[in-house]
C-alpha cells in the first residue's frame, strides 16, 4: 500500500517554498542583473537613440516580473510580509518605480536603479554584510564619538599653535579640523601640510606622528573591527536560525509521517493479532 504525502499547511506554504526554490531564486538574480546592464545603457544618449524603445520596453517587462513576485510573496504571506526589513526594502526599491516620473518628481527616474541593491537581499553573504553593519551602529557610535573627541582636542592645539603662519590651514578651528582630516586619510599630508609647517616649526613632527598613530592606525582599525566583529556575529545567528528551521521541518516531516502511519498500524493483520 502506497503512502501519499500531502503538503501540509495549504497552498500559500507550497508558494513560498516555489518562491525560495533555487530556479526562482536565480532567475530574479539573474532579471537584475539584466535590469542593471539596461539602466546603465539609458544613460548613452546614441543608444537610446537606437535601441531605446526596445530598452524602454525590456524595462518596463523586468519591472512587471518583479511586482508579480512581490504580489505572489504577499499572497503567501500576507500582512506578515511587511514584519521582515528586507521586504519592507524590497517593496519600496519596486513601488518607486510605479511612482509616474514627471515634473518634481522626474528625480524618482533616476531613482529606479535602486533596484539593483535587491541582490542585497537575495544574496545571502550580502544580506549577512549589511546586516552585521546595521547591527555594528551602536558600537561604531561610541568610536565615532571617540574620534570627534581627538579631532576636537588636536584641531584646537593645532589651531594656537599653528595659526599665526599658516592661516589657510589652521587659521580657524574648522580649517584645523578639515587639514586634520586630510592628515588623517594621508592624502598629501606629507607634502601640502606638514613638511610647510616642520619648515616653521621643526618639532612640529611630534604632533602630527602621535595625530596619525592616535587617528589612522588604531581608531580606523578599531572602527573596521567593530564591523568585521559585527559581521561575525550575524553569520553566526543566520547558521543557529537556519539549524533551527531545518531541525522544526524534521519535526513536522516526522509527524506529518506518524500521521499518515498510525491508520495503517492500526488496521494491520499483526496489530490485530496482538491486540
Amino acid at each position: 500500500m502506497d503512502i501519499v504525502m500531502h503538503t501540509p499547511g495549504g497552498w500559500r506554504p507550497r508558494l513560498d517554498r516555489w518562491l525560495e526554490s533555487a530556479p526562482i531564486h536565480n532567475s530574479l538574480i539573474a532579471l537584475i542583473l539584466i535590469n542593471a546592464v539596461i539602466l546603465g545603457l539609458e544613460t548613452s544618449p546614441a543608444l537610446m537613440a537606437q535601441w531605446g524603445s526596445w530598452l524602454s520596453a525590456a524595462d518596463r517587462a523586468i519591472l512587471a516580473v518583479f511586482l508579480g513576485e512581490i504580489v505572489l510573496r504577499l499572497l503567501a504571506h500576507r500582512l506578515v510580509y511587511f514584519r521582515d526589513p528586507w521586504n519592507v526594502f524590497d517593496f519600496t526599491v519596486v513601488a518607486i518605480a510605479l511612482i509616474p516620473a514627471s515634473g518634481p518628481l522626474a528625480v524618482l527616474r533616476a531613482l529606479r536603479i535602486l533596484r539593483v541593491l535587491r541582490l542585497i537581499t537575495l544574496v545571502p553573504s550580502m544580506r549577512r554584510v549589511v546586516g552585521g553593519l546595521l547591527t555594528a551602529l551602536p558600537g561604531l557610535g561610541s568610536v565615532v564619538g571617540i574620534i570627534c573627541i581627538i579631532f576636537y582636542v588636536a584641531a584646537v592645539i593645532a589651531t594656537k599653535l599653528f595659526a599665526a603662519d599658516f592661516p589657510a590651514l589652521f587659521g580657524d578651528l574648522g580649517s584645523s579640523a578639515f587639514t586634520l582630516f586630510q592628515v588623517m586619510t594621508l592624502e598629501g599630508w606629507a607634502m601640502e601640510v606638514v613638511r610647510p609647517v616642520m619648515a616653521v616649526y621643526p618639532s612640529s613632527w611630534i604632533f602630527f606622528l602621535i595625530f596619525i598613530l592616535a587617528s589612522t592606525f588604531t581608531l580606523l582599525n578599531l572602527f573596521i573591527a567593530v564591523i568585521v566583529n559585527a559581521i561575525h556575529q550575524e553569520g553566526a545567528e543566520d547558521r543557529r536560525d537556519t539549524t533551527a528551521t531545518e531541525i522544526a521541518g524534521l519535526r513536522n516531516e516526522i509527524a506529518a509521517l506518524r500521521s499518515h502511519l498510525g491508520p495503517m498500524r492500526r488496521s494491520s493483520p499483526y496489530a490485530t493479532r496482538r491486540r
